[in-house]
């Protein structure tokens, strides 16, 4: 279809510019948002936005085989990653790292997403849904997280970290959500008025489509002269799929992944001031008919590598399965 995004319920259209400068965030208008995990940004302006369910598709998906998909890293290769973050834990560098590999698959049979949008949709539902269609790229996510919503001043992030196949988890997934909660407390509180970042809710479980996950709320209030566009330069990329220290967590990743592209950065929308903006996970991307698709998992002192390469499996198993259908 036509350049177009949706997202909770609202739909924009009528394309009228593309920008990769941030700052164009802080511009009277609606913008939908992409930016990459390497900070990246696609902004497009739309002119007309309306409450509307997620466009019909005239084209059913065209199922792709399971066996075709290929991996970033093996699964002796991943659990080596996971044994190298551990060494760099016990040398004190660094204290949890969300590991990710990259699955992809040639998909020429289907030249746009719209129809994977609807079977996540009926398949996976998720409270940050999208979908987003521009020239060169287009993405359909079935995203649990929320990264940032902004109303009136008031900033709430939603970190998830802890995910399981029942409502059991270990007392590792307690201890990394702890961790990532503190450091969006601090990316937070340097927009934040002083004495405004809590935590109003700690180690939720909250049940999704296929698994468990442990999810808490930071709050604050933004400072004065303070907006979105500073707002997300404090806060990319996001600290529940970077991991803490975030500076160390990054030079890490870095060293050991290639580019992550949309797939744990931020997908969202902007206006006037006010924005939803989810964490970019369990999200198909697709361009030059590569469709794409990340999977991850936080990796700390108390990892086992090869559950933690289950972990990747099972957050791939529901939403891979359904471009096979």
């Amino acid at each position: 279809m036509d350049a177009a995004f949706w997202m909770g319920g609202r739909l924009a259209t009528g394309l009228e510019e593309i920008s990769s400068d941030i700052e164009c965030l802080s511009q009277p208008g609606f913008r939908a948002v992409i930016g990459s995990f390497e900070n990246q940004w696609m902004i497009a302006k739309f002119s007309k936005v309306v409450d509307a369910p997620l466009p019909k598709t005239l084209t059913e998906w065209e199922p792709i085989a399971a066996s075709t998909w290929r991996s970033s890293l093996s699964q002796s290769e991943y659990c080596e990653y996971v044994g190298r973050i551990k060494k760099r834990i016990e040398f004190g560098d660094v204290y949890q790292v969300n590991a990710c590999r990259i699955l992809e698959t040639d998909n020429h049979e289907n030249t746009n997403l719209l129809a994977l949008a609807h079977k996540i949709a009926e398949g996976n539902p998720s409270p940050f849904a999208s979908y987003f269609s521009l020239p060169g790229l287009e993405i359909a996510s079935a995203s649990p997280e929320r990264f940032i919503s902004l109303r009136n001043g008031i900033v709430v992030s939603s970190p998830i970290k802890g995910t399981s196949a029942n409502e059991n988890f270990l007392e590792k997934d307690r201890a990394e959500n702890l961790m990532i909660v503190d450091l969006i407390r601090n990316d937070l509180s340097s927009t934040a008025k002083t004495g405004t970042v809590t935590t109003p809710r700690l180690l939720a479980t909250e049940k999704h489509p296929g698994l468990f996950h442990l999810v808490s709320d930071v709050r604050s209030e933004l400072a004065e002269g303070e907006n979105i566009v500073t707002l997300l330069r404090a806060m990319m990329p996001p600290g529940s799929v970077s991991g803490a220290p975030k500076s160390s967590a990054l030079r890490i990743i870095s060293d050991n992944e290639g580019e992550r592209g949309p797939y744990c950065g931020a997908i969202g929308w902007v206006e006037n001031g006010q924005a939803e903006i989810a964490v970019g996970i369990r999200t198909f991307w697709q361009k030059n008919g590569i469709l794409k698709f990340g999977t991850g998992a936080g990796i700390t002192w108390g990892s086992d590598p090869l559950s933690e390469w289950e972990e990747t499996e099972l957050k791939a198993h529901r939403l891979i399965g359904l471009t096979s259908k």
